[in-house]
């Protein structure tokens, strides 16, 4: 059994860890943490009466591995004993992302106090990491943004299909995105029937979608992103605007992205005809509430041909694929299990 401990278990990020490690047949959660002295049940309802208590930091053990999910730059001061005593860390957070010292800093505002594990760090994209992931010790989980636009983009900025100076991201998040600490807003009088634009210019998650992209074309490309919290719970969806250079069709689309993803269980590319005998289509896009509270990214595109524009929809639940859960598909494969152990199971449908 992998012994695993979740540092910061009061938030949503880490009870979603907690919620689907506690069902891994190849785990034993040994811990989970938190500052004060509150009961779990207290915070998430869903594990009332399940027999776990919180313990305070002072009081976890050694694991094999770790998932942390406290606030940017806190994971770099705490895990160094963590990784002292041979255990594998998975930050959920955002301390380990970039590859830039300067520009690390100049994001996040904080002074980074131990750059070389983020040197270290793998970034965890399970699609595009696979074999560093297997063999690495720390792992920079995604942003939830991120992951989907970078799964969105990844098949045409590897091909090199598109002008790399011109991409349009629109993110739309639930607020779960937003963590659970009270914003005026975020109350329920304020973001219901209401859409929230935030940090329409240079949001965080920018640079790590141009650096993964960047990588894949082996080419700068520039990504311009705004975001928007709408009222619902958990989910993302991006929308990802880009224009071809050379002529292609949807269906020319639908065979690279089917291609490029076609050993990855939880990426589905939706390929479902458009109906010309409607007036709307909705079938051949994804759906956000299909992938709730699962691993799997849902991707839908097309092409206007007389604008000459590539449109992909991207859908992930922001702390399952988005997150938690993607965390523990990069611990399945750091630990050489099948990496849909623990994670193959499909949204509810109404959610």
């Amino acid at each position: 059994m992998i012994r695993v401990g979740v540092y910061g278990a009061a938030g949503y990020m880490g009870s979603e860890a907690l919620r689907v490690l506690l069902k891994h047949p190849n785990v034993s959660v040994e811990w989970a943490t938190s500052r004060g002295d509150t009961p779990i049940e207290h915070y998430h309802k869903n594990f009332y009466d399940r027999g776990i208590k919180f313990v305070k930091p002072t009081e976890t053990t050694p694991c094999d591995i770790v998932f942390f999910a406290i606030p940017t730059g806190l994971t770099t001061e705490i895990c160094q004993p963590f990784l002292e005593n041979g255990s594998k860390i998975i930050d959920l957070g955002a301390d380990f992302r970039l590859e830039n010292k300067e520009e690390w800093e100049r994001v996040y505002q904080k002074s980074h106090s131990n750059w070389s594990l983020s040197e270290e760090a793998v970034y965890g994209i399970c699609e595009l990491h696979r074999n560093e992931i297997a063999k690495a010790r720390i792992i920079a989980n995604p942003g939830c943004y991120s992951s989907s636009s970078i799964l969105a983009l990844a098949p045409l900025a590897s091909e090199k299909l598109i002008d790399f100076e011109k991409i349009i991201v629109d993110g739309l998040s639930g607020t779960v995105g937003a963590g659970s600490d009270l914003d005026l807003a975020l109350h329920h009088p304020e973001i219901t029937n209401n859409i929230l634009p935030y940090n329409v210019v240079n949001h965080r998650h920018s640079y790590e979608i141009e650096q993964e992209l960047s990588l894949l074309a082996n080419n700068k490309i520039i990504v311009n992103f705004s975001s928007c919290y709408v009222p619902i719970s958990r989910g993302v969806l991006t929308i990802n605007h880009c224009f071809p250079t050379k002529k292609l069709k949807r269906s020319d689309l639908l065979d690279l992205y089917k291609d490029f993803y076609k050993r990855e269980f939880f990426v589905k590319i939706i390929d479902i005809p458009k109906d010309e005998n409607v007036s709307w289509n909705y079938l051949p896009y994804p759906w956000l509430a299909a992938v709730s509270a699962t691993n799997f990214c849902h991707i839908g595109l097309d092409i206007d041909e007389d604008r000459n524009r590539i449109v992909v929809y991207s859908v992930l639940d922001s702390i399952g694929k988005g997150g938690a859960l993607a965390g523990i598909q990069n611990m399945n494969i750091m630990f050489g299990l099948d990496e849909k152990i623990g994670l193959d199971f499909y949204g509810i449908h109404p959610y």
